[in-house]
């Protein structure tokens, strides 16, 4: 399953300015989080947890960011 995130990497510029920042905030290559941000390599739970608390976002909105 395809999923957009575009929503997410809005929030993302919105608290972090680039993705190439918030990659290093939270311990990811550039490379890394693009990869993610495109479908390419899948989202852990732990990813999920992760960047849903750097980037302010409440689980009851989760699937807004990250399953769409």
């Amino acid at each position: 399953m395809q999923y957009a995130y575009k929503k997410l990497k809005g929030r993302i510029k919105e608290v972090f300015g680039t993705q190439a920042a918030f990659a290093e905030s939270v311990g990811l290559s550039k490379n890394s989080v693009s990869k993610k941000l495109t479908g390419k390599t899948e989202f852990t739970q732990s990813d999920i947890e992760k960047w849903a608390k750097l980037l302010n976002i409440e689980r009851k909105d989760f699937g807004e960011f990250f399953f769409m």
